[in-house]
C-alpha cells in the first residue's frame, strides 16, 4: 500500500489560492477513492483538467465468453499471443469475471500519439520481458523485468518500452488493489514479518510539466468500452500534487519468501490484496528443513476458489514440461496436485528458483474466445503416468 508521497510545487494549506507566476490560479483538483472515504491525492494543474474539445463513438473491448461455466483443468500457452504494434489492441483478456480480467499483452510499440486511462479497475501490470517508462501526470516510474505496476483507477498514463519485445501479465479489479491488511499495523505500516516494505515500493519521480494546448487524444475505458476524448489541454500538466493516490511499483525479485521446516501453504506468498482475489509470488527461496520434509506440494481440492498460475521462469518442482508464460487455471470443485514422479524427486532438495505469479479467485472465472486460440486441450490428462 503506497505512502504519502509529494512532488512538485503545492500550496501550504489545501483548498487555498495558489498562483502561476503570471497570476493566474492554478486548478486544483480531489482525486478520491470511494467518495471521500478512501485515499485520495490533491492535483494542481496549470489548466482546468475539464477542457473537452470533443468525443467520438464508444467502441466495445469486452471479452468474448467462450466457457461461461466449465470443470477441467485447463493450460493456456501465453506466449502463443501474437505481438502487435499497439498496446491496447495487444490486450487479450483471457479468464475473466465480475472482479477482475487476466490479460495477456506482447506491445510492441510505445504510446506516443494517445493516453489511456481506465475508469473502472486499477491496474496490477507485471512485467515479464521489456523495460521501459511509465509516464502521468503524477511523474514517471521505470520499468524492468519482474516489475509490478500498480496503476490505480482514473490515472492517465502512457507506457514507453525500450525495445518492441515486451510480455505483460496485466490484472484489472474492479475493487482497490492493497496490501494484505495482516501485514500491516494500525497505522497502516507495514509490519517485520511483512515479505516487502515500504522502502521495496518505487513511487514516482522526475515530474514534468507539460503545459500545452492542443488536440490530446485520451481513450477512457468504462463498462467494456472505449470512449475516445480530444482534451484540449496537455494531460500531464501537473505543477504539483501530494496525496496516497498514485501509480507504484514492487519488484518481485523483492518479494522475500517466507520458509518453514514444514511445506509452507500460498497465502505466505500472497503480494496483494483485492475484493474476491489475491495475487501471490512465488521466489526462489529454501526449501523446508524438517528431516523429513516433502518439498512438493501436497494434492489440494479447491473448495470455494480457482487457481491460475502463471509461470514466468526457473524450475517448478511439482510440473513437468513447464514453458515460460504458461498459465494453469484448476477451478474450485475439483482437486490437482504435483505431476506424477515429482513428489518423490522433490525429497532432498534444498531449494527452487522457481518465479510464478498466482491468482486466486473467489468466484469462478470464465474462459475466452482468445483464450482457447491458446489453449492446450490435454493438460487436463497430465496427471497420468
Amino acid at each position: 500500500m503506497p505512502v504519502y508521497h509529494q512532488l512538485g510545487k503545492i500550496p501550504p494549506k489545501r483548498h487555498t489560492i495558489f498562483r502561476k507566476p503570471d497570476g493566474e490560479l492554478y486548478a486544483e483538483e480531489l482525486v478520491s477513492t470511494e467518495g471521500f472515504s478512501s485515499l485520495y491525492s490533491l492535483v494542481y494543474h496549470c489548466h482546468p483538467p475539464t477542457l473537452v474539445k470533443s468525443i467520438a463513438e464508444p467502441y466495445s473491448v469486452a471479452p468474448r465468453i467462450a466457457r461461461e461455466k466449465h470443470l477441467k483443468h485447463t493450460s493456456l500457452i501465453g506466449f502463443n499471443i501474437p505481438p502487435q504494434d499497439d498496446y491496447l489492441e495487444s490486450r487479450k483478456a483471457v479468464l475473466v469475471n465480475s472482479d477482475l480480467h487476466i490479460i495477456l499483452a506482447a506491445p510492441r510499440t510505445s504510446m506516443t500519439d494517445y493516453f489511456y486511462k481506465n475508469s473502472e479497475a486499477d491496474e496490477v501490470i507485471f512485467v515479464h520481458e521489456g523495460s521501459g517508462t511509465l509516464k502521468s501526470g503524477f511523474g514517471e516510474l521505470k520499468f524492468a523485468y519482474g516489475d509490478y505496476l500498480v496503476i490505480p483507477r482514473g490515472t492517465i498514463y502512457q507506457l514507453h518500452f525500450d525495445t518492441a519485445e515486451n510480455r505483460l501479465l496485466i490484472v484489472e479489479s474492479f475493487s482497490p488493489v492493497r496490501s494484505p491488511k495482516r501485514y500491516r499495523n494500525a497505522f497502516g505500516q507495514l509490519e517485520e514479518h511483512s515479505p516487502y516494505c515500504e522502502r521495496d515500493i518505487r513511487r514516482p519521480e522526475n515530474l514534468q510539466t507539460i503545459d500545452e494546448k492542443g488536440d490530446f487524444r485520451v481513450l477512457i475505458k468504462k463498462q467494456g468500452l472505449i470512449y475516445p476524448y480530444v482534451y484540449g489541454t496537455h494531460p500531464f500538466d501537473y505543477i504539483g500534487w501530494d496525496g496516497f493516490h498514485y501509480p507504484w511499483a514492487l519488484s518481485i525479485h523483492d518479494f522475500e519468501p517466507i520458509t518453514g521446516r514444514l511445506h509452507q501453504p500460498p497465502p505466505v506468498h500472497q503480494t496483494f490484496d483485492a475484493h474476491n482475489f489475491v495475487i501471490c509470488s512465488f521466489v526462489p527461496r529454501k526449501y523446508d528443513y524438517h528431516p523429513q520434509s516433502i518439498p512438493a506440494p501436497y494434492n489440494h481440492s479447491n473448495v470455494d476458489s480457482d487457481e491460475v498460475l502463471y509461470y514466468v521462469d526457473g524450475d517448478f518442482m511439482s510440473r513437468k514440461s513447464v514453458v515460460r508464460g504458461q498459465i494453469t487455471l484448476h477451478p474450485g470443485g475439483i482437486p490437482h496436485g504435483p505431476h506424477p514422479g515429482t513428489v518423490e524427486k522433490s525429497i532432498g532438495q534444498e531449494s527452487t528458483q522457481e518465479l510464478a505469479v498466482m491468482i486466486d479467485s473467489f468466484r469462478p472465472l470464465m474462459i475466452t474466445e482468445d483464450a482457447l486460440g491458446i489453449e492446450d486441450e490435454n493438460y487436463h490428462k497430465s496427471w497420468i503416468s
